[in-house]
């Protein structure tokens, strides 16, 4: 059952690996225009460079490059935003409830 769960996890990972490359690729395409076209026309769609195709790419690049970073912060915060039973409610369950001291 892991191992079947593991290959749906790598099988995700390639997909939203190949949709970012290929959003990175055809969000670059406007960029290239706006650079080689004559500069009389790049006023007519530099605002949507600007704000819309540059912004796009560099996040779909930093996500490609570090990614791994900011889906391992945002697990570890989910795991650390489980609520964890308080002593007196382990206690009241029949568990013992340790102070800080005996656990040295």
């Amino acid at each position: 059952m892991a191992a079947t769960a593991n290959a749906v996890n790598i099988t995700n990972r390639a997909v939203s690996r190949t949709i970012f490359r290929w959003i990175h690729i055809v969000f670059g395409i406007p960029i290239l225009g706006y650079i080689y076209d004559s500069p009389s026309d790049t006023h007519n769609y530099a605002f949507s460079v600007r704000y819309v195709f540059l912004p796009v790419l560099l996040l779909s690049g930093l996500w490609m490059w570090k990614g791994h970073l900011l889906r391992r912060l945002v697990s570890q915060r989910s795991h650390s935003a489980q609520p964890n039973p308080s002593l007196s409610q382990k206690a009241k369950n029949g568990q013992p409830a340790l102070d800080f001291m005996s656990s040295l």
